[in-house]
């Protein structure tokens, strides 16, 4: 009898081969990332790609800020005009100034040129990297599945489009909403806050004018910042009239958010949050961190950072931090590349790198204070750690009133900064208990989620791979000229209509009111 209970487990597992999920055959995947923050978490899904089984190959300019070499997954690196020392002074021009004065609305207009200059110079490796035949062929020869790419630069997905390989774009968003255009995705500018303006999802209608000119102002910037863009498209396409054009034609898009941090609004079938993929794994403390961290007692220790790209800042700037760090109970660790004053607090561990989510994942993690980059905005809402803000440049401003809205962070200027500006921010986020117990509330609903973002992000882009696309998913919307999508025609044809009866109606009025008249004359005479 003993035997028999062998018949059903047998019969499960046969049942499982059969009609079970069926195993993911290992593809091909080319990899166009974005150089500095961005790469950071695509990194996070190009490794978890390559542990399935998957054949990974990265395309690596060969002057780059963040992107290397690595074991875990198979490069190329591609010839570029320009130098390292190019590059550098390309990037240091986007910081220029962050900590001298507020930005004004002729700071808008500078940033964006700076932009512009900065990825006019991706542009060029692009074209550069397009122009080389022999690897083109190279990459065609291999068969690629699928192309993940961050769409903020164009080459990825110019060479789906070239290699007629669906692509998978991984972003946080793109200057001007334009990921929002090209994937018809409708945002009213009546609930939906535009970028830089300030606002929430909930507007009064001072806000809701406000809002309207800055979808103009971006509407116009939008056509000076992907000019470049626009001409290498057309350059190397004849079917093809525009980037935004170009991108409708991704087959998904993993957004780099969710409704934890961003405000409600339309979302499209072709589209995955991912908010958080960077801080899906926590790892032990090396011992000195730990004892370090353990020895603040109850008044814990704050994280200090303001990002991968910006390591030190003017050392009259540094001094006010490390007054006011040497006034407050908590310990701090500070990535910091500059130099350190002799009689800096003995609270304060300065590091040239440190493990930001492994710390903010400890249990006395205080205050986080940051940029205001979505990498650490995620890892602080992950672990529910509260935020003190310092936005420098890009889309941090705005991810910053996002938190600051919710209540889970203090907004300061790092270009007035005081110490006594600091001290006060940091005592009121330390003994107001309102912040630790809204970010807690946002970690809970961030972590309570049928699927982690890493295996939503792995599942999407196998999912392409396995059905060559996700044509079903492309709404109708991309079909139609903005006269159809606005029903403009239909408007006019029924206006037609109305106005036709109408005239009908009034000449039978008309017609009949005459004759009635002359009857009644008639009658008279």
């Amino acid at each position: 009898m003993r035997g028999s209970g062998w018949f059903p487990t047998l019969g499960l597992l046969a049942w499982f081969c059969c009609f079970g999920p069926r195993p993911v055959e290992s593809g091909k995947v080319l990899v166009l990332p974005v150089d500095g923050s961005h790469w950071l978490s695509m990194k996070i899904l190009v490794k978890e790609l390559v542990q399935r089984g998957h054949d990974v190959l990265v395309l690596v300019p060969e002057t780059s800020l963040l992107i290397k070499s690595s074991e875990n997954y198979r490069t190329e690196i591609y010839q570029v005009p320009y130098s390292k020392e190019d590059l550098d002074g390309n990037f240091n021009e986007l910081k220029d100034g962050l900590f001298d004065k507020p930005p004004t609305m002729a700071d808008i207009f500078v940033n964006v040129e700076r932009l512009v200059t900065f990825t006019t110079m991706q542009v060029s490796g692009c074209e550069s990297l397009l122009r080389n035949q022999p690897l083109m062929t190279r990459l065609q020869e291999q068969g690629f599945e699928v192309v993940l790419t961050d769409p903020f630069l164009p080459c990825g997905s110019i060479l789906s489009h070239l290699f007629n390989v669906p692509a998978v774009y991984f972003l946080r968003g793109l200057p001007c909403e334009l990921d929002l255009k090209a994937n018809q995705c409708p945002a009213p500018p009546s609930y939906v806050p535009m970028a830089f303006s300030g606002n929430s999802d909930v507007m009064n209608f001072p806000q809701r004018v406000k809002n309207m000119l800055m979808y103009f102002v971006q509407s116009y910037m939008c056509k000076i910042i992907y000019r470049e863009f626009d001409r290498l498209v057309t350059r190397h396409m004849s079917d093809v009239q525009s980037y935004r054009e170009l991108l409708s034609r991704g087959a998904f898009w993993l957004l780099r958010y969710d409704f934890t941090f961003e405000y409600p609004r339309p979302v499209m079938p072709n589209t995955a949050f991912i908010g958080g993929i960077n801080c899906a794994k926590k790892a032990a403390l090396p011992a000195d961190l730990e004892e370090f961290v353990n020895g603040s007692g109850d008044d814990g220790f704050i994280v200090f950072t303001l990002g991968s790209m910006v390591e030190n800042m003017p050392e009259q700037k540094a001094k006010e931090f490390f007054t006011a760090f040497g006034q407050i109970p908590q310990r701090v660790l500070w990535r910091y590349n500059g130099a350190v004053p002799e009689n800096a607090p003995k609270n304060v561990k300065v590091m040239k790198w440190l493990p930001q989510n492994d710390l903010l994942a400890h249990p006395k993690a205080k205050v986080f204070i940051t940029h205001g980059g979505t990498h650490g905005i995620y890892e602080g809402i992950c672990n529910g750690v509260p935020m003190l803000m310092f936005p420098l440049f890009g889309d941090q401003g705005d991810n910053v009133n996002h938190l600051v809205h919710r209540g889970v962070a203090e907004r300061l200027g790092i270009y007035d900064v005081t110490s006594e500006k600091v001290v006060a921010a940091l005592k009121k986020m330390t003994h107001d208990k309102s912040y630790k117990e809204k970010i807690v509330k946002l970690s809970q609903i961030n972590q309570d989620r049928p699927v982690a973002p890493l295996e939503l992000s792995v599942f999407w882009t196998e999912f392409v791979m396995r059905h060559k696309g996700a044509e079903h998913l492309r709404v109708a919307a991309h079909d139609l000229n903005w006269f159809q999508y606005h029903s403009l025609d239909v408007i006019g044809f029924l206006a037609v209509v109305l106005l036709t009866v109408l005239w009908a109606l009034l000449k039978c009025c008309s017609c009949c009111i005459r004759r009635c008249l002359r009857m009644g004359k008639k009658k008279k005479e």
